[in-house]
């Protein structure tokens, strides 16, 4: 095989072996299935909620009629009561007090005195004066004016049904002047109401005015928008409170009946209000749910529409039955019409009927009607006219809705003009609080294959890999050239270029050769400019660890000051608010949907400065097993957690996206280049990097989320040492940046809005937990021994710490390797012994005839509560199965591996994926198995099918790029962690530095040029400025340290005593933890807490349970914290559900799209050249149609893969 690949592939050779790399896709179908199911409960909620709210908020005010019997005449000041609670329960300033006014008048005075019809419809009379401000703004801003039209046939219908509810109510009795001035109430007060509204159009006018005091007050309404909020709903209820006040006595009521209303009369209202105020509520938040989904026309708009229609149908249509029913029971004795039907059946009803509500209800709704005479077609014509003129009046002035441009899980503020709602008319205070011109902005739409970039008008977006290469040069002699890790990188890269340059090339065409590629000397080592098929950049840096300081988060370092530093800027000036950073490993595998997600979050909240999806270990054996369960639980419920009532304190470097802006923030990338000068720097710093760069952002008060629905898949340990010697470093780490946060609990808490005081004290619960881990093992297993050996528990308990106490002694004399050989001993034995507690456990259920004692409950309660998580994640359901080895394993895992990561504290090597070479020699060839090749290769496969169909952006549509507001991403590089890693300072001196510094100048380059004749390496050279800033950044942070023995000795040392300390109070901890415990075993009977024991039947047995009081707490705590975690997790997957069918329902329309313009273009280009050649035309024309049949596949399978 690797003779084959020095060989050049010529134009015959066409034929390809193409690895095929197993991938984890999504169920398509289950999801699809689940965007259906979500998508019509969301419209049915909304809908529903809607319908409930409107037809309860009328029939209070039904109920407040003077003819309406339901409620006595002296205790109609309740009806009022409930609604004036109802205007104000969602609860500038001079226009909420219009507001406010209007619809007290109009609900409180007016509305009682008119119809149902009326009643229903008079709402959509409320978009009067949104109307008129639509034409202003649309007229104002030429680009707006798609719905002038519209809006202005929307404006003439609502004066339409304004003139024919007045002529309905004034042609019936012109002498009536009661009536006269409930219809100019009515109207004044929706008009009033159409004020609410106001600002959606404001933006507009004031932004293409030349006024500067309109300009001004906008601005100054924007900043205090919080403010004015609260003045406005204390005007609201001052004002409702004034209206009701003064009408209920003017009305000839008296406010004393509201404290002795019958109890009937009490749950009518009771029932009634609590239905209006929590529809109304449960419909704005599925609204806003909706449109979070992308789902704006299905389940926000349609919905809302058809609501007053609905509300209509369901009051009216039980008023029409029981008319025709009570003609039918008169067997054609008297021919009587509906004028007739309402003086004897409704106003001559039993006014103490009380058999039931619904009757008395249907009956009170007819009475509004009585006035009409629904015999005369004039009258129904003019009312049927009025509801329908309103309505779609209503729809004309809302028709923008339909266009409407709105991101995937929106900011509220950014798709509600008004935070709150109106629950008196929810679907008419929805549907116009709507903003009329959200302002999207477009971030990276295409990425690579599943963005393809064939349109310069696409091109929204730059997009380059960088891949940093440590150690990636071996000295042999005084020669200088790559070693063999970094040769395979260049094969792969060869290999994959050429099977996608040639993927869509059809028969009887030439193969295409691989161009020249760039290859630089560069003040680090070296640099292999890559450009792909369609114009894009992998750059792979070499780093040279005798030129430049190595390690991982000096690559960091390296790339953050490349890339913000330098390119961001100083070269070109983009915006860095806008800009992202992608953190990869070498093996991390994703779909491009997960980094759409990831930037979701970036581009909507401007406060998160980093987020993380869920991470998947791949990998077989049983510490892969462990730890796929281990994933699970930590993504399902501590990241859950932390997402929800704080912040999450790790984004893994594995798969991270963080916004370049919080980076370049004070304190975080200037601290992160912190050279480690302490002994506690080398744990906090170098030994989990991504976690302290985390702390930095907390610290600064950025914010770091969680987004469940965005996977990556990468490589677990699964070989037990390796296991070991990475859970060493991640324990120090965690525990070190712990104490960091918890000792700035107070200034942090100010900084960062997202944590409290309450949150920093579940995070000191957790940590207490986690130093407590080896010593509640300990009493897990002295528990089981005591029931299975049948002896006493102080002794078996004294028994379980035996084993441990040794090994602790044995990890501060041994070798690590031999550490972790007897962990693995002790490992197994551990593991048949949880089986003994898990079947000790079960037995003294069964010994003692209950459930109902405290640790049998918090065992059942957590086997629930993680079924039940499971479910939740149906995707991740099998992961359940790994549950018996992570539960044979938790000695291994929070035993032996807790002691062996405090003994080993003072070593801070990086111990995985190294290798040491033998002093002066060429490192050994690579043991690189094939499956690790073909795996490289299908990690660079996606990485060219991502960017396939994309061609290279043009300077000139760079520049406009990167001076406009579009995002750009920066993918960062994958670390290449396969090479060798010394973690001890270099030992180089100036003479040797400057020697290896002229040998390096030639010799590499020319051999990484014979590597093969299809990948072509051109030589070239930095610009001055580029070289000049590498100098100085080498300089400043990345030259390698000089050789120290005193302070090697001297760090060692330290380490070595701040191990000793850290383990002394930490082991002392654990062992008051045991001694308390033991004591309270001992004297159980004078100390411990008495219960009395039930059994199934919640009977008592006349024993007891006795517990001690500290374990007691510590269950009740861990309890706490478990279902903190459970009721976050279920509020997290509903978030992440909806972002989740938001995607689903915008990314592959988006392919699609961009397929049938791809397809066109392609028929188009065909169809359009020479014809010379019927034979070869005829050709090209099947090649055209085949190339459509092959798209529309293509886009298919796209789908599939991408979500």
């Amino acid at each position: 095989m690797e003779e084959q690949r020095d060989l050049p592939k010529r134009p015959w050779d066409t034929c390809q072996e193409v690895p095929i790399i197993e991938d984890e896709q999504t169920p398509w179908k289950m999801i699809k299935l689940l965007k259906m199911i979500s998508l019509f409960a969301v419209a049915f909620i909304v809908f529903g909620s809607a319908l409930c709210s409107k037809t309860s908020f009328l029939l209070l005010i039904t109920l407040s009629n003077e003819g309406t019997k339901t409620l006595p005449p002296e205790q109609k000041p309740v009806a009022l009561l409930c609604i004036g609670c109802s205007l104000i329960a969602s609860s500038v300033l001079f226009f909420e007090f219009l507001v406010s006014a209007g619809a007290s008048i109009l609900t409180i005075m007016a509305m009682p005195h008119l119809d149902i019809v009326t009643n229903v419809t008079i709402f959509n009379g409320v978009a009067v004066i949104s109307a008129i401000l639509q034409l202003v703004a649309q007229c104002s801003a030429k680009q707006t004016k798609h719905f002038l039209m519209p809006c202005i046939f929307g404006l003439i219908f609502i004066l339409i049904g304004y003139v024919l509810f007045v002529l309905l109510y004034i042609m019936k009795d012109s002498s009536d002047n009661k009536m006269i001035i409930w219809v100019g109430l009515a109207v004044g007060g929706s008009i009033l109401v159409s004020f609410n509204w106001w600002e959606n159009y404001f933006q507009i006018i004031s932004d293409n005015s030349s006024s500067t005091f309109l300009g001004n007050l906008c601005k100054d309404i924007t900043k205090c928008q919080n403010i004015l909020q609260i003045f406005s709903s204390f005007i609201r209820i001052v004002v409702t409170a004034c209206v009701i006040g003064a009408y209920v006595p003017l009305a000839k009521m008296d406010w004393s009946i509201l404290t002795s209303i019958p109890s009937r009369e009490t749950s009518i209202i009771a029932i009634i209000i609590g239905v209006q105020l929590v529809s109304s509520a449960v419909c704005h938040w599925f609204a806003l749910v909706a449109c979070k989904m992308h789902a704006l026309r299905r389940c926000f708009i349609l919905p809302l529409y058809l609501a007053s229609l609905a509300v209509l149908a369901l009051l009216v249509i039980p008023v029409i039955v029981y008319y025709q029913d009570y003609r039918a029971s008169l067997n054609g004795t008297a021919n009587i019409n509906f004028t007739d039907y309402c003086k004897v059946a409704v106003d001559g009803r039993n006014q103490n009927l009380k058999d039931s509500v619904l009757p008395c209800m249907v009956l009170d709704v007819t009475y509004t009607l009585c006035f009409l005479d629904m015999s005369k077609i004039a009258d129904i014509g003019i009312l049927t006219g009025t509801a329908l003129f309103w309505w779609i009046g209503l729809v004309l002035v809302t028709l923008h809705l339909w266009k409407l441009n709105v991101h995937r899980i929106q900011r509220t503020q950014d798709l509600f003009i008004r935070r709150l709602y109106e629950g008196a008319f929810i679907e008419q205070s929805l549907l116009l609080n709507t903003r009329f011109d959200i302002h999207t902005k477009e971030t990276i739409r295409k990425l690579d294959k599943y963005r393809p970039k064939e349109d310069p008008k696409i091109n929204d977006f730059t997009f380059e890999a960088q891949i940093y290469f440590d150690d990636a040069f071996e000295h042999v002699e005084e020669s200088c050239h790559l070693n063999e890790y970094a040769k395979n990188l260049v094969q792969v890269i060869q290999e994959v270029y050429g099977i996608f340059k040639n993927a869509e090339q059809k028969f009887f065409r030439k193969k295409q050769q691989v161009p020249d590629q760039k290859i630089i000397q560069t003040p680090y080592g070296g640099r292999l400019i890559v450009n792909m098929p369609q114009g894009n950049n992998i750059v792979v840096h070499f780093k040279d660890k005798e030129r430049i300081r190595h390690k991982k988060r000096w690559s960091q370092i390296m790339y953050l000051y490349y890339l913000l530093g330098w390119k961001l800027m100083t070269k070109y000036y983009i915006q860095k608010h806008n800009t992202y950073i992608l953190a990869l490993d070498g093996d991390t595998d994703f779909q491009p949907a997960s980094l759409m997600l990831l930037i979701d979050r970036l581009r909507i909240y401007p406060c998160v400065g980093a987020a993380c999806g869920r991470i998947h270990p791949t990998g077989s054996g049983p510490a892969v097993w462990f730890q796929k369960f281990e994933y699970a639980l930590s993504h399902w419920l501590q990241k859950t957690a932390e997402h929800v009532i704080g912040c999450v304190l790790c984004s893994p470097g594995c798969f991270s996206l963080f916004r370049a802006e919080a980076l370049m923030d004070d304190n975080v990338m200037k601290t992160y280049s912190t050279k480690s000068t302490e002994a506690r720097h080398y744990i906090q710093y170098d030994q989990g990097e991504d976690r302290w760069l985390c702390t930095l952002l907390l610290k600064q008060g950025w914010r770091v989320e969680y987004n469940a629905a965005s996977d990556a898949h990468t490589n677990a340990p699964m070989d037990f040492k390796e296991l070991y010697h990475q859970r060493r470093r991640w324990g120090a780490s965690t525990m070190a940046n712990m104490v960091d946060l918890l000792g700035s609990t107070k200034i942090i808490s100010k900084r960062n809005p997202s944590i409290s005081k309450p949150f920093m004290f579940y995070q000191f619960f957790g940590m207490i937990s986690a130093i407590l881990a080896p010593a509640t093992i300990c009493l897990l297993i002295a528990g089981s021994l005591s029931f299975v050996l049948n002896i006493n528990s102080a002794a078996a308990l004294v028994i379980s710490v035996i084993p441990p106490a040794i090994y602790l002694g044995l990890c501060f004399k041994l070798k690590s390797d031999t550490q972790i050989t007897i962990a693995a001993i002790l490992g197994v034995c551990y593991a048949f012994l949880m089986l003994l507690v898990t079947i000790s456990i079960i037995g003294s259920m069964v010994k003692a005839k209950t459930i109902l004692t405290p640790s049998s409950i918090l065992i059942i309660s957590m086997s629930i509560i993680y079924i039940i998580t499971a479910a939740i994640h149906p995707q991740e359901f099998h992961l359940l199965f790994y549950s018996f080895p992570y539960i044979i394993c938790i000695p291994s895992a929070y035993l032996l591996l807790t002691i062996y990561s405090m003994a080993n504290m003072n070593n801070v090597s990086w111990g995985t994926r190294e290798t040491k070479p033998a002093a002066g020699t060429a490192p050994p060839p690579a043991l690189t198995p094939q499956m690790k090749t073909q795996k490289a290769k299908g990690i660079f496969q996606q990485l060219f099918s991502w960017v396939k169909c994309c061609k290279k952006v043009s300077q000139g549509i760079q520049v406009d790029q990167l001076s406009g507001s579009q995002d750009n991403t920066a993918q960062e590089p994958e670390q290449l962690e396969a090479e060798n890693t010394i973690v001890e300072n270099i030992t180089i001196t100036e003479a040797e530095q400057g020697q290896l510094k002229r040998n390096i100048q030639s010799g590499w380059i020319e051999k990484l040029q014979s590597l093969s004749s299809d990948l072509t390496f051109e030589e070239d050279s930095l610009d001055q400025e580029e070289k000049k800033f590498w100098e100085e950044l080498q300089k400043k942070y990345l030259e390698p340290l000089p050789d120290d023995k005193e302070n090697q000795k001297k760090m060692a040392n330290e380490l070595r005593d701040l191990r000793n300390k850290v383990n002394f109070v930490f082991f002392m901890l654990n062992a008051f933890w045991l001694v308390a415990t033991f004591i309270l075993q001992l004297f159980s009977d004078t100390l411990s807490i008495k219960i009395p024991k039930l059994n199934i039947q919640f009977q008592k047995t006349g024993d007891d349970i006795q517990i001690d009081p500290i374990a007691f707490m510590f269950i009740l705590g861990f309890a706490v914290s478990v279902v903190i975690q459970f009721l976050a997790m279920l509020y997290h997957r509903i978030h992440t559900l909806i972002h989740y069918v938001a995607i689903v329902d915008t990314e592959p329309k988006a392919m699609k799209k961009l397929e049938k313009q791809k397809s066109y273009l392609q028929g188009k280009r065909h169809s359009s050249s020479s014809n010379a050649d019927s034979s070869y035309s005829s050709m090209k024309d099947f090649e055209t149609e085949d190339s459509d049949v092959e798209s529309e596949v293509t886009r298919k399978a796209h789908e599939e893969d991408a979500v």
